[in-house]
């Protein structure tokens, strides 16, 4: 089947159907593992799984192109699992069900795994094609890309053999990125000696949803809000007014997400209610008409609830709320050299009360220079360590330093003006991509990247757009046909 016009994407799509019904969250892929080795089984292609679980695919050339620079196609096989609050939705068992909306593709109250599972459709489609134009074909498939980078951190230097890497792994059709941003987690672990509240006090619940949360990479800089944030600031006004007292805080989830949620459950001076309530929708108002241009959809709510069973002494919740106020969430600075890219940024990604008498707050810092991005990940670890916490920071992973004369980069420009007659956007990307420690096992291989438009990874409202989709496919063929 001729597989570069309207069948090849019709295959493409095809096999993204197949894959949302695959169950991939981060850490959870062995059926997706077993999907492309049974897929590579069927079409005779040989195929090898390492130890970690990355799965590399090779394919001969086609009819004359023998002799062609080996390619190697790299895409991460893993999903963020993220969900709307009240879903049942379990992500190590149940299917994704993608809804059509106009142009776009998003799935039914959950992320759609567009982010990476387009790469792998369009691999797919490749490898099981006779009729494409190409040299000699690696197709890398890398394991838990959204949560650690482990399958690219752990590549034997000895697994490929391409002299040219294109990454499938970018959001924005019409862009080619040649650079990427490094990361780090840095994460804290408070213990408290919990006591029961007072008698005489009214239990309460207090949420913050709606909010537009995001990647934490690609959208950063699009809203200065935090849902941990809003909350934790009426916590500390409200202990100081109402004598508020805490006893769990539950806000954010993902790692690589920005939260969009996040509630909390307290206890306030019993009798009082109708004055707690002016002063939470005074501060409701007030935090509403601040965000109200980045956050049109957040809601505060304050609901009356159980008297909480415990709650944590007065000097241990003051320490604990002020380290989260302290610690910086959003851009900490803009790049000098390329307009409008952000140089260094943090994520505070979730508060959790794990235990009666834990809890987790977990961070996660990006920048495109390696002191920054240390120096951000201290300053982070010197906040959540002012209230208590014990510090744990990731191995991280580096950024990729850009290559304006790539011999990929130039093909690819060129095929781009030729197919749409206008050139591409070249840039790095603040968020974190595998080429980085990809290029330290492999430090000679030429790399890109380039994927269609996805909007709102690693949040519900993922989407992604098949008009850009249909040029990304034929972008990608065309580049592999024009390889030397």
């Amino acid at each position: 089947m001729e597989q570069s016009g309207i069948a090849g994407m019709k295959a493409v799509w095809g096999y993204f159907g197949e894959i949302c019904k695959i169950p991939r969250p981060s850490k959870s892929e062995q059926q997706i593992i077993d999907y492309l080795l049974a897929f590579a089984g069927k079409h005779r292609l040989e195929a090898t799984r390492d130890k970690v679980g990355n799965v590399l695919v090779r394919k001969p050339a086609s009819a004359g192109r023998e002799n062609g620079k080996p390619v190697i196609l790299q895409c991460h096989f893993d999903m963020v699992g993220e969900k709307e609050p009240g879903s049942s939705h379990d992500f190590t068992r149940d299917p994704i069900i993608p809804v059509k909306e106009g142009e776009w593709l998003r799935a039914s109250g959950t992320t759609l795994g567009a982010d990476d599972g387009i790469g792998i459709a369009a691999q797919m489609v490749i490898l099981e094609s006779r009729e494409l134009v190409h040299g000699p074909l690696e197709c890398l498939f890398t394991v838990d890309e959204e949560s650690g980078m482990t399958g690219a951190r752990q590549l034997r230097p000895d697994f490929l053999k391409g002299k040219i890497l294109i990454n499938l792994d970018s959001e924005d059709e019409g862009e080619l990125f040649i650079g990427c941003a490094g990361g780090i987690d840095t994460i804290g672990t408070f213990r408290f000696e919990m006591e029961p509240p007072d008698g005489s006090m009214e239990g309460y619940r207090i949420s913050v949803e709606g909010m537009r949360g995001g990647h934490s990479g690609d959208e950063i800089h699009k809203s200065p809000g935090n849902p941990i944030k809003v909350l934790n600031n009426f916590l500390l006004a409200a202990g100081n007014t109402h004598g508020l007292r805490l006893s769990s805080f539950d806000g954010g989830n993902m790692l690589n997400a920005i939260p969009r949620d996040a509630y909390a459950t307290v206890c306030m001076a019993g009798g009082q209610r109708k004055e707690i309530e002016e002063y939470f929708t005074g501060c409701s108002e007030k935090v509403s008409a601040e965000l109200r241009e980045f956050e049109p959809d957040m809601q505060l709510k304050l609901e009356q609830a159980d008297l909480p069973r415990s709650v944590l002494p007065p000097d241990q919740q003051l320490k604990f709320l002020q380290a989260i106020d302290s610690c910086p969430h959003g851009v900490i600075s803009w790049s000098p050299k390329l307009e409008g890219m952000v140089e260094t940024s943090t994520n505070l990604a979730s508060v959790k009360f794990v235990e009666q008498n834990r809890a987790i707050v977990t961070t996660s810092q990006r920048s495109s220079l390696e002191s920054a991005k240390k120096e951000i990940a201290n300053r982070v670890a010197v906040c959540l360590e002012s209230g208590g916490a014990f510090i744990e920071h990731s191995e991280g992973y580096p950024g990729w330093t850009p290559n304006t004369d790539s011999e990929i980069l130039n093909i690819t420009k060129i095929a781009y003006r030729d197919l749409f007659g206008k050139d591409p956007v070249v840039r790095a990307i603040h968020a974190g991509l595998e080429c980085g420690l990809i290029l330290q096992r492999y430090p000679g291989l030429d790399m890109l990247s380039f994927g269609p438009t996805i909007k709102g990874a690693h949040t519900p409202a993922e989407r992604i757009h098949t008009g850009s989709t249909e040029k990304f496919w034929k972008l990608l063929l065309e580049v592999l046909r024009r390889i030397p």
